[in-house]
């Protein structure tokens, strides 16, 4: 989340202000995308460990009904591959356009809309999809 934040400033920065892409900015660029996929890495191996998530495949019919359950083992792993998805694309995308203005424009737009859709795929204690408390 950090590095994601960090390179949308860096994109915001560099469009609104005209600033060069420099090296720098293609590294943000590149490692936020590859610590997405890490975190994917580490999201899966925890996705199929999950207690609520193999409850979920082993009674799908009823469990499907409880909004936790469904949230958990289906709609928080769609959202955050779709996320990671999005930065993919958005850091290809950025790296193959041939102005720096394009480069900062296009990983603004992908790595924003990615960091909401993160940000609705979180458990938030007063979301309506999922009731968590913030202390476990």
């Amino acid at each position: 989340m950090i590095s994601l934040l960090y390179s949308i400033f860096r994109a915001y920065k560099g469009y609104f202000y005209q600033l060069s892409f420099t090296k720098t900015d293609n590294l943000v660029r590149h490692w936020t995308a590859t610590i997405a996929h890490i975190q994917l890495i580490f999201g899966i191996l925890i996705y199929v460990q999950s207690p609520i998530v193999k409850y979920l495949w082993a009674n799908f019919s009823t469990a499907i009904q409880n909004m936790d359950s469904a949230f958990f083992g289906i709609l928080h792993i769609l959202l955050m591959l779709t996320a990671i998805v999005l930065i993919t694309i958005g850091s290809a995308l950025a790296k193959r356009k041939p102005t720096d203005r394009d480069k900062f424009k296009t990983m603004l737009i992908w790595f924003s809309i990615a960091l909401f859709i993160i940000f609705i795929a979180i458990p938030w204690p007063f979301s309506p999809l999922a009731s968590r408390p913030y202390l476990r």
